[in-house]
């Protein structure tokens, strides 16, 4: 048996209204249950695993699989999620296919999983699990602000996300262990990476892929507001890792040293909290993708 938890609510209302012609369009016999408000994704992922569901569709965007994701983990028995992107980014199935929505029905026809990485996130509220990205400082900030008056218009209301947190642009420092090496350089932003894209098209972390046991960790260094503007094409075609004020490597596990609260962006999602530590669990999900 396979649970289609739907948020209708996704992509504006996009997904509310094409979800069951979608899932006619697979053809196969799919049990469904639709979210009733923020958070209720994890709670319906939750209580199906509990009564031995084991495979999982997304319906909706970034953020309803990053729901289900929670809700299913830390699990002791191995889940298949996969995704019919509705929403408003759709990012991560973009790392295996341009083709978004046609891809994952032909992925959930055939029933082709692949091993995915997961990362999980300790931090002084809990845990949280991301297949995606965990972001800190500018992007965060950038979300935060998107989520709250611009989500509507996908990619481009991220822009004005960018735009409007320009007026302030806050270099900060966040100390960390990775891997054993302490850093504290100020920044405009650290990026912990499974998968290439976010916000729809764009490219934080180009070389990060999604089953090589590996947390794509990119620092990028306090630039300031021209060299930013001047550079934000680069967030779509990857090469914004190639700027000097940016260093990248893969690393397996972090520890944060900073006792503040932040703004904590994940898989598009915002969290206000202390994060405290980071790891990857290499394969531990199966994807339909």
């Amino acid at each position: 048996m396979m649970l289609a938890v739907i948020n209708r609510a996704a992509g504006g209302g996009r997904c509310g209204r094409e979800a069951d012609a979608t899932l006619a369009r697979l053809g196969i016999d799919v049990e469904r249950a639709t979210t009733e408000g923020p958070g209720h994704a994890r709670v319906l992922a939750r209580e199906a695993y509990g009564r031995g569901v084991r495979r999982f569709l997304a319906v909706g965007g970034d953020g309803t699989a990053h729901e289900v994701l929670n809700g299913l983990f830390p699990c002791d028995e191995r889940v298949t999620l996969g995704f019919l992107p509705l929403g408003t980014g759709n990012s991560f199935l973009r790392d295996f296919s341009s083709e978004g929505l046609s891809h994952g029905i032909e992925c959930i026809r055939s029933g082709r999983t692949r091993p995915c990485d997961v990362m999980r996130l300790e931090h002084s509220g809990g845990l949280l699990h991301s297949i995606n990205l965990i972001c800190l400082g500018f992007p965060a900030d950038v979300a935060a602000v998107t989520n709250r008056r611009f989500k509507r218009f996908g990619t481009l209301g991220y822009l004005l996300g960018v735009v409007a947190c320009l007026a302030r642009l806050p270099r900060r420092t966040f100390p960390l262990v990775a891997d054993g090496v302490a850093e504290a350089d100020r920044c405009l932003f650290l990026g912990f990476n499974n998968s290439r894209f976010t916000g729809g098209k764009m490219q934080i972390a180009p070389l990060a892929q999604t089953d090589d046991g590996l947390i794509e960790y990119l620092h990028f260094g306090p630039i300031g507001r021209l060299a930013l503007l001047w550079n934000l094409r680069r967030l779509f075609d990857g090469s914004l890792v190639n700027l000097r004020w940016a260093r990248r490597r893969g690393v397996r596990d972090v520890r944060f040293e900073g006792e503040r609260p932040a703004d904590l962006m994940i898989d598009g999602e915002v969290l206000h909290t202390v994060p405290r530590a980071l790891r990857i669990l290499p394969g531990a999900l199966d994807v339909l993708a």
